[in-house]
């Protein structure tokens, strides 16, 4: 085939392209039919600078696309996941309520001169904090809560507000610690220490003066006898290894066992020693009355930790309330593990148990050690009881 030369004038100006034009007969490229006189236009890059370029600028647009789908797909289950429960909220209810009621369409499109944008998610400060009390079950609480769709959890705990030296990293940095949430979700941190640091309320205060407290409590013999078993188990772990014996081997230290609850939680002279931890912070009134004097009692719900572990639906309905939430979590979310002898937790995609240092097997206390503890704290439970303006109804042998 002749190819036609090109006139003069236009050769310099093809070699300063950085574009390759070449024609080529379409039977180069599939089998021949027709017309072989017809011909496909193949351009080639050979500048390597350029085709990076290119190649960049088609992997962004291709990342925009797929974000802006993204963005789409989650807006629309929000919405019908939204408006289903916005119809089942509102029947029977007349149209002032409705109107006074919070709007659950958070992540509605916003309209922009002619374009809509999509909301982007943002960590966010708390607006809930667990604040305590150890060993009452606030892992398992705010796991509980984290089923509400409307819920966002800290991973762990951030002691913020109980550590200087985290407090004095500032509020950027606890931000940092929290999840991202979408606009009207609410993120909580628990942190059970915040309860007995004497700081911890002004702080909360200084940070935010209407956040949400949830203090969660059980009878205060139980707990004392879980965070002791919790400290023997954490002791026994980091205590020196056993000496091993045989030729060539140098005896080391042995650990000393672990001295029982009966001889810490009570002195030689049968008082009540209340200066063992585990026996001082269930003295909860003491450390309640601080609280009290920094935020007012309704912002401060007190939840029942033996009745959580027992029924837990009943418990988080009263938390979905005071938290101003749709309730969403109800008993289709639980199951009853017999081995572990409490409740799991279930979704629409998995279960999940707690881990295995959670409920583990307190030891055997002497029975006129509970008796005597029981009857030491039933004046202290009275006034927790007065402050809180609720009888927990625990018992007093």
């Amino acid at each position: 085939m002749a190819v036609k030369q090109r006139p003069e004038p236009y050769r310099d100006c093809a070699q300063s392209l950085p574009l390759d034009i070449l024609w080529l007969p379409r039977s180069a490229i599939r089998p021949p039919e027709g017309d072989l006189s017809d011909c496909v236009l193949v351009v080639g890059v050979s500048r390597p600078k350029m085709a990076a370029a290119l190649l960049s600028v088609t992997l962004i647009s291709l990342f925009l696309t797929f974000h802006v789908l993204y963005d789409s797909a989650v807006y629309s289950l929000q919405v019908a996941s939204s408006g289903a429960s916005e119809s089942r909220m509102s029947e029977g209810r007349d149209e002032s309520s409705r109107s006074a009621r919070p709007n659950l369409l958070i992540n509605h499109p916003l309209v922009v001169r002619n374009r809509v944008r999509f909301p982007r998610t943002a960590r966010r400060l708390p607006q809930a904090i667990i604040v305590g009390v150890r060993k009452c079950g606030t892992r398992a609480l705010l796991e509980m809560l984290y089923l509400h769709p409307m819920v966002q959890k800290a991973a762990g705990e951030v002691h913020f507000f109980d550590r200087d030296e985290n407090y004095a990293k500032g509020l950027d940095w606890y931000r940092k610690k929290m999840p991202h949430s979408f606009k009207g979700q609410i993120t909580i941190e628990k942190s059970p220490s915040y309860f007995v640091t004497p700081e911890v309320p002004e702080r909360i205060r200084a940070m935010n003066s209407s956040v949400r407290l949830l203090l969660i409590v059980r009878e205060p013999v139980t707990r004392a006898i879980s965070d002791y078993t919790q400290l023997r188990s954490h002791s026994t772990a980091s205590g020196p290894p056993v000496a091993a014996s045989g030729p060539g081997v140098v005896n080391g230290p042995i650990a000393p066992p672990p001295r029982p609850f009966e001889q810490l939680a009570i002195q030689p002279g049968g008082t009540i020693n209340t200066s063992y931890r585990p026996i001082a912070i269930s003295l909860y009134h003491t450390y309640l009355h601080r609280w009290l004097e920094v935020f007012p009692r309704d912002q401060i719900l007190v939840v029942n930790g033996d009745r959580l572990i027992e029924d837990p639906v009943p418990q988080l309905q009263k938390i979905e309330a005071f938290l101003g939430l749709d309730s969403r979590i109800g008993r289709h979310n639980f199951y009853f593990n017999e081995t572990k002898g409490f409740y799991c937790l279930r979704n629409d995609t998995a279960d999940k148990c707690l881990r295995e240092t959670k409920g583990r097997r307190h030891p055997r206390v002497d029975p006129a050690t509970v008796s005597k503890l029981r009857k030491f704290f039933i004046e202290h439970n009275q006034r927790f009881y007065e402050l809180i303006g609720e009888d927990l109804g625990w018992p007093e042998d």
